[in-house]
């Protein structure tokens, strides 16, 4: 015999109907749905982007210097890092907003979803974001880097690079401002308890 979980809500057997306008409201969550199964096609697209790159990389292994073999390896982790902001998003954003998925003791649970709500999605975000733009970053100097003196005619000017780095810096600044924000409130919320 198992005993029941006191975390876990009880389901109320007479659940209280909604009024209408409430049950509209509260129903208008399943607008979302199109726009997460939507997500699952851009996913498909970039798991078919990825194999585009990954066969380009195995044809050209031994033609490609390292610094090529680099740049293609780094878009590889950029197609990776989007595909994980995509699924983050996408079961991370249906669990908060839409319905419960209802993954309780599934071996293939993601560790993050038993804890998900708005605050951690939006710190998870933050992070992933910065991920992907560190990658960007660090093309762009590789590549800068590589072009030397020839930077303009590769469409990387020391204007361009210093903007990057500018917008890279921001994201990294906007994530511990959410992070700083989303601790003091569970600090006020621990206090008031």
């Amino acid at each position: 015999m198992t005993t029941p979980d006191p975390a876990t809500p009880k389901p109320d057997p007479v659940a209280r109907a909604l009024q209408p306008l409430p049950a509209i409201i509260f129903g208008s969550r399943w607008l979302q749905l199109p726009l997460y199964l939507g997500l699952i096609v851009a996913q498909g697209v970039y798991v078919i982007l990825f194999l585009k790159e990954l066969w380009h990389l195995v044809l050209h292994a031994f033609t490609f210097s390292e610094q090529q073999i680099m740049l293609v390896v780094l878009g590889l982790i950029d197609v990776v890092m989007i595909s994980n902001l995509l699924i983050m998003v996408i079961v991370g954003g249906y669990e908060t907003f839409v319905s419960r998925l209802q993954l309780e003791n599934h071996p293939d649970q993601p560790e993050w979803l038993s804890h998900v709500n708005a605050s951690v999605l939006k710190i998870k975000l933050a992070m992933a974001i910065i991920g992907i733009s560190s990658i960007h970053l660090l093309r762009t100097f590789i590549e800068a880097g590589a072009l030397g003196g020839a930077a303009k005619a590769g469409g990387y000017t020391e204007t361009g690079v210093m903007w990057q780095t500018i917008i890279h810096t921001v994201f990294v600044l906007s994530a511990l401002g959410i992070a700083a924000v989303e601790r003091m409130g569970v600090s006020a919320e621990a206090k008031s308890h």
